[in-house]
C-alpha cells in the first residue's frame, strides 16, 4: 500500500521529480549564457530554460549573492575584522561593508578612467 504524502510536502512533489541536467560546454558559451542571464535579470538556469523554449518561473526572486564559508574561513575573517570567529553575524556585516566598498571603489575607478 502506497503511503500518503504529508500535506505540507505536497508542493515539493514536482521538484522532487525534476532531474537536474548539467552541461559540459565551451567556457565561452557558458560565459555568454551567464552574461545573457545577467542582462535579462534571470538565473543561468532560467536563461537556459528560456533559450530552450521552456516555461520559467516569473515570480521575482530575492536577489542575493552567496558564498560558502568553512570554519577556517571564519577564523581568517575574524582575525581580519578583529572579531571572534563565533560572531558570524558581525562578520557577515563586515563582509557586506567590504563588498560594497569594493564595488564603490571599482565604480569610482571606472569613472576616472
Amino acid at each position: 500500500m502506497a503511503r500518503k504524502i504529508p500535506e505540507k510536502w505536497q508542493s515539493s512533489v514536482k521538484a522532487i521529480k525534476a532531474v537536474q541536467v548539467a552541461f559540459d560546454m565551451d567556457e565561452k558559451i557558458q560565459l555568454s549564457i551567464r552574461k545573457q542571464a545577467l542582462d535579462a535579470g534571470l538565473s543561468p538556469s532560467d536563461q537556459i530554460r528560456d533559450i530552450l523554449g521552456l516555461p520559467i518561473n516569473k515570480r521575482p526572486k530575492r536577489p542575493r549573492l552567496t558564498v560558502s564559508l568553512a570554519p577556517s574561513d571564519y577564523q581568517i575573517l575574524a582575525k581580519k575584522y578583529q572579531l571572534a570567529a563565533e560572531d558570524q553575524l558581525e562578520i557577515k556585516k563586515k563582509l557586506m561593508d567590504d563588498l560594497i566598498a569594493h564595488i564603490n571603489s571599482a565604480s569610482h575607478d571606472e569613472i576616472e578612467s
